[in-house]
């Protein structure tokens, strides 16, 4: 019996040494910087929640205004990066928390230079945005664009001054029409963006560039499931579209499709930093991953012109139209176009879903809008201006939700652990000699 009882003990010991161990595990796993189940097609596996990061730098930019600052972006570092032009300037964005970079351009000397090439008739293969880590505006061109159209283009880039750069790319800049979920209409492929609402009709946001109003749309290229219907399309200008569920059978929550049978719910909804790590999903390609390069980007698709998009390296094949970027479960975008595929590289331009939701007057079901505080340029010094808190019941809720699997399981182990004390092994007792015999 004594013997027995010290195997029990050393048995259960090591179950609760292991328990404690495996929920830290799953704790650090839940927590900011661990990793979360998803794919990025051939590239391996990837964490779908990319760095966190309060846009600082925009609310900094806001307040302190187009004449005095060029934009943001996020460092190497992780850490907010306004582009000033004068030192108090760069005095308020460093006690905010901020780093400062002096530049030669303001945000309205490069919106000038923007308007310029606005300006001019528009060429099939070109495009242009702002680019705050250079100061500049990129002119770029792509293999569509004859020498002798180029040449002009960059003629012009050299009239409007050192505020456009002019350059050169591979490939060709084409709507992605061949999410992640898939959506055929007339022989042609999309994939389904964000589900949203009105508040009493469910819908998909994806590309305007799709289809035009009347479009069917159905869950295969036989048409024999019914998704539903385009009912408001805006394409070329802008390129989102809603299509009208006219099957209640699906499913109309918020969450994205990311391939493998997993899902991520939204959140959020918010406008990308320059920098910022994203993802991408879509039916051809599925989940890809990259990071923003530009804002305000106007294309010249050989379809018509397109402003106001968000320029990344997330590469996207033809299909993967009006698939959803996110990143930590906020909504960014939907998927336009772009050049190169998922082998070689490329770049993609997506819709921003803000203003796409404001255009159509319809939401998320459940995210929330993520609204800059407008106090950060006073804020106390070094002072970063993110809220790192918890302060929604919501939040409170999704904490509980990540870390309480891992606490449970260190619950258990130190319950367990404390348990050995009182297993001890039973000592006989003889008459008349002492108990620490035999």
């Amino acid at each position: 019996m004594k013997h027995m009882r010290r195997g029990v003990r050393r048995v259960v010991r090591f179950a609760a040494v292991g328990a404690l161990v495996c929920g830290g595990v799953m704790v650090s796993q839940a927590g900011p910087g661990g990793s979360a189940h998803g794919t990025t097609g051939g590239d391996g596996k990837r964490t779908l929640s990319a760095d966190r990061t309060d846009d600082v730098g925009g609310r900094l930019v806001s307040a302190l205004g187009a004449s005095r600052t060029a934009g943001n972006w996020i460092g190497d570092d992780g850490r907010p990066v306004v582009a000033v032009t004068d030192d108090t300037a760069a005095d308020e964005v460093s006690r905010a928390g901020a780093t400062a970079k002096r530049v030669r351009y303001s945000m309205a000397d490069l919106d000038s230079a923007t308007e310029k090439l606005r300006s001019t008739p528009k060429v099939a293969g070109t495009a242009w945005m702002v680019d705050p880590k250079s100061n500049q505006v990129v002119l770029v061109g792509d293999s569509t664009v004859s020498t002798a159209r180029w040449s002009k283009m960059k003629d012009l880039a050299a009239e409007v001054g050192g505020e456009v750069r002019a350059q050169r790319t591979q490939g060709s800049f084409t709507t992605r029409t061949a999410g992640a979920s898939p959506m055929f209409t007339n022989g042609s492929r999309c994939s389904a963006g964000f589900n949203v609402t009105n508040g009493q009709t469910g819908f998909i946001l994806t590309a305007g560039h799709c289809g035009p109003n009347g479009t069917p749309w159905f869950t295969d290229g036989t048409g024999s499931t019914r998704i539903g219907t385009t009912v408001q399309s805006s394409f070329p200008g802008n390129d989102f579209s809603l299509i009208r569920y006219d099957n209640a059978s699906l499913d109309q929550s918020s969450v994205v499709n990311v391939g493998g049978g997993q899902t991520v719910r939204v959140t959020g909804v918010a406008d990308p930093v320059v920098g910022q790590e994203v993802f991408r999903s879509g039916s051809t390609t599925g989940l890809r991953s990259g990071k923003v390069t530009g804002l305000n980007a106007t294309v010249n698709y050989p379809e018509g012109t397109v402003t106001g998009l968000v320029q990344t390296t997330v590469c996207a094949e033809p299909g993967d139209s009006g698939g959803p970027l996110f990143a930590q479960g906020v909504a960014l975008g939907v998927t336009s176009g772009g050049s190169g595929d998922c082998e070689r590289g490329g770049v993609t331009f997506f819709q921003p879903v803000t203003k796409a939701l404001t255009a159509l007057g319809v939401s998320i079901p459940g995210a929330k809008a993520q609204r800059p505080n407008p106090s950060i340029a006073s804020g106390a010094a070094g002072s970063s201006g993110v809220d790192d808190g918890v302060s929604t019941l919501d939040d409170v809720v999704a904490y509980a939700q990540n870390f309480g699997p891992g606490l449970v399981v260190i619950v258990v182990g130190f319950v367990g652990l404390l348990s050995t004390l009182t297993i001890r092994p039973k000592r006989r007792r003889y008459r008349g000699y002492s108990t620490g015999w035999g």
